[in-house]
């Protein structure tokens, strides 16, 4: 009797254990943000973020494992980093690298971005790049928390890399902190104004000419 008592109980436990939560639960990664660290003011009217790169879905790729979206990370930081505090022109932020590839038990990043500045003739006087790679061991075979560890490694350099690279080489494009950003939201360069509405005034204001650095012209 003993016997068929035990048996029982070893055919139950899997049962058991899948009851009181033996089944892996999903874990739920802190979306990566940037807001806190200072912004860079531009002397332009409008920022727009644009992503040049497609991130592919197939082997090497594992960006689609990924519990953070690396393009989504990049375009993140350019939304919340640059500010425009002019009265003419544009910058246009753009994503130009995001992959993550693995190869055998190791995964590697490499972030680009572009930051490119524009006058109000569509001429373009300057531009920053900052790129930073990474690769590190896929730890405990867990392939998502691997990634998330690693764009986040690789983001938290590119902010550092992004900012030396502006000022480096657009500082003359670069406000003071503690101006008031101009009235113009930041949107991607694709987007479409709203049309005028029929009948409707049209209120003239006067636009500043724009202050190009030396040797800009």
């Amino acid at each position: 009797m003993r016997f068929l008592i035990d048996r029982r109980a070893a055919l139950l436990l899997p049962l058991a254990l899948a009851g009181c939560g033996g089944a892996a639960v999903p874990v739920a990664y802190p979306r990566l943000d940037y807001s806190y660290l200072p912004q860079l003011h531009l002397n332009v009217a409008r920022v727009a973020i644009e992503q040049h790169f497609i991130p592919s879905d197939t082997p090497p790729s594992v960006s689609q494992y990924d519990p953070v979206s690396p393009t989504a990370a990049l375009r993140r930081m350019g939304e919340e980093r640059l500010g425009a505090f002019g009265s003419a022109g544009k910058a246009v932020f753009v994503v130009t690298d995001a992959a993550l590839t693995r190869e055998r038990d190791r995964i590697t990043g490499t972030f680009s971005v572009r930051l490119e500045i524009y006058t109000s003739a569509g001429t373009r006087v300057g531009f920053a790049e900052a790129s930073v790679s990474r690769e590190q061991a896929i730890a405990h075979h867990d392939l998502q928390a691997s990634l998330y560890a690693l764009t986040k490694r690789i983001m938290d350099r590119m902010n550092v890399e992004f900012e030396y690279q502006v000022r480096r080489a657009l500082g003359a494009w670069l406000l003071p902190a503690g101006l008031r950003a101009a009235p113009v939201r930041a949107a991607p360069i694709t987007t479409t104004p709203a049309a005028p509405v029929a009948g409707a005034p049209v209120r003239l204001v006067p636009v500043a000419p724009p202050t190009l650095p030396p040797g800009a012209r």
